[in-house]
């Protein structure tokens, strides 16, 4: 009976963004390379492209000869696991794939390892080959890649399946599961710890220039599961207002300023900014003007809608709606001492508390996610709505609102996982404003 390896791996510029796979079929004996397939998925996730390379790979081995024996190896922890049946599969678009993959072959003739990926080089390089292609306009061409020459020959293998050494708990291999799952951009494990690139520029990491697979984040607390892609959610502040450099309160019971011409100018560079890395897929909103002024340039520049949330308006500042805080502290001293020093503690006249303000985005935060689960989605919002939500990503004291700068137009970001643990992978950014 012949005996063959699959390796294969899939990649994506954004995830979700433009994504393709890549297999390869070899003789487990003598090494040679018996067939090789990629191809150009469109704009998906990582996981997706992984599953999809691994079923090209098996039917590439079958078509060779559907009685030989298989030996898939992937450089993704995560497709391996529950390919080996020791992971749960939950996420609705794996799901098929999987159960596809599982079809081609009969049970039992097919095993898994995992492999690091500096061993996966010539798989990956097919994926990026379909990518590059996809992303021309053209579609993969066998007769001009360059993949099998770029990559070391092949030496014959013993298959080894992977075994219970490989499904630590703690370490590194579960940080790489994690990383997975999660999915950074170009989806490789340890790329979480590129925090501010994974997510304020998803997408200018192309699967090329991934870097060694080191897990160098914290294991402390991180537990291997199936959560599928998070809901990332890319905020963004208003652009300026005439109110925004004088730092006068501005809230949802003021006057409902609109951008001045310098905020328009923001939000225009944010647009370009965003349309560059070219991973938002949804615009939302909150209801003032300011606002939906702002998310209406970056959504034309984009191509998108912009729907309209109510739990991301600004806090209420009752009585100090447009006044700065020394005119407060001088009119409502003793008001002001008891908002510094409280959540729940109400501006002047009735207005809304910190702690008000939190509950209610906590409430907008979990309703987002539900509907965005698994997207790219910009939030264009307040100071208070996204402080709160970094905060509570964070699990930090009221008081931490007080300890955040957070300038006009700038762009922070959170991964919320399907575990309900959250990621922040960025804070104030503000170079696409230069």
């Amino acid at each position: 009976m012949r005996e063959f390896i699959v390796e294969a791996d899939g990649g994506s510029r954004g995830n979700p963004g433009p994504a393709g796979y890549g297999a390869v079929v070899s003789d487990a004996a003598t090494g040679e390379t018996l067939a090789e397939a990629a191809e150009y998925l469109g704009a998906t996730t990582n996981n997706v492209a992984e599953y999809s390379g691994l079923l090209a790979g098996l039917r590439a081995a079958r078509e060779l000869d559907p009685q030989a024996t298989v030996h898939v190896r992937m450089d993704s922890k995560l497709v391996v696991e529950q390919m080996s049946g020791r992971w749960k599969i939950k996420h609705p678009a794996m799901k098929p794939l999987a159960a596809e993959a599982a079809r081609v072959f009969p049970p039992g003739r097919v095993t898994y390892e995992w492999i690091p990926r500096e061993r996966n080089k010539h798989a990956d390089r097919l994926a990026n080959e379909a990518m590059d292609a996809g992303q021309r306009g053209e579609p993969w061409s066998a007769s001009a890649s360059r993949a099998a020459l770029d990559t070391p020959a092949a030496r014959p293998v013993t298959p080894e399946p992977s075994g219970p050494s490989e499904r630590s708990e703690g370490g590194a291999d579960a940080t790489v599961a994690r990383a997975e799952a999660g999915s950074t951009p170009a989806g490789k494990a340890a790329d979480d710890v590129r925090a501010a690139q994974a997510v304020a520029t998803p997408g200018t990491e192309t699967a090329a220039a991934r870097g060694p697979a080191t897990a160098t984040t914290p294991s402390s607390g991180w537990a291997p599961a199936d959560m599928g892609p998070p809901a990332t959610f890319v905020l963004l502040r208003h652009g300026e207002t005439p109110l925004t450099p004088q730092k006068r309160f501005s809230g949802s019971g003021g006057s409902d300023p609109s951008l001045s011409d310098a905020g328009r100018e923001q939000a225009e560079r944010t647009a370009a900014a965003l349309a560059r890395r070219g991973t938002v897929q949804a615009v939302v909103a909150s209801p003032l003007a300011r606002t939906r002024e702002t998310a209406g340039i970056v959504a034309a520049r984009l191509g998108l809608e912009v729907s309209v949330e109510e739990g991301l308006r600004e806090t209420d500042f009752g009585a100090w709606e447009g006044l700065t805080f020394a005119e407060v502290r001088e009119r409502h001293p003793d008001d002001l001492n008891a908002w510094l020093s409280s959540p729940d503690a109400e501006p002047t006249g009735g207005g809304e508390s910190f702690a008000d303000t939190a509950t209610r985005v906590a409430a907008t935060r979990d309703k987002l996610t539900a509907a965005y689960a698994g997207r790219t989605v910009l939030l264009v919002t307040h100071v208070t709505p996204i402080k709160t939500l970094i905060r509570l990503a964070l699990g930090a004291p009221p008081e931490a609102l007080f300890r955040m700068e957070l300038s006009a137009a700038s762009l922070s970001a959170v991964a919320y996982y399907a575990d309900g643990n959250a990621s922040v992978r960025l804070f104030n950014e503000t170079s696409h404003l230069r």
